[in-house]
């Protein structure tokens, strides 16, 4: 099954879930790595001083070529994905990701939280999972009712 997995950079889960989730035979995009060679898009690619940007230069930034290399990558690869993964702690984009996958695919996400959190009501529409063994059982559901819809 293809596994986009949505998180922050800054989420020190992320990798682990990656590494999990391919030792169990799945195909899953790594946006820390999304091709070889590809260390992932960084907002420094395109200005080192990005956080002094005002909102109209970050808006342009979002058409500069690197960025859109960045978003064509992703974007790709979520909407070829069987299934979307959320690993909390995560941020806007990986909400974003996650909610746009859920729309486009009808296919409900699993939410990976492995340290409490703060409620989300939005949730309900997921499978969360708290430790490695949920998140295994829970992604194998999707496989077998997506395995299921395909025969």
């Amino acid at each position: 099954m293809k596994i986009y997995v949505a998180s922050s950079w800054r989420n020190s889960y992320q990798q682990g879930v990656v590494k999990l989730l391919r030792g169990a035979g799945h195909d899953v995009y790594d946006f820390k790595n999304p091709e070889p060679g590809n260390n992932g898009f960084q907002w420094t690619e395109i200005d080192p001083e990005w956080k002094s940007w005002d909102p109209r230069a970050y808006r342009e930034a979002l058409k500069h070529p690197v960025a859109k290399k960045g978003y064509d990558l992703d974007m790709a690869a979520l909407c070829g994905a069987d299934l979307c993964v959320l690993v909390l702690p995560s941020g806007r984009s990986a909400s974003w990701e996650a909610g746009f996958h859920f729309g486009h695919t009808g296919v409900s996400h699993v939410v990976y939280m492995p340290e409490p959190m703060e409620p989300e009501l939005m949730y309900r529409e997921a499978s969360i999972a708290f430790d490695e063994d949920e998140l295994l059982a829970a992604v194998a559901v999707v496989a077998e009712a997506l395995s299921r819809e395909r025969r």
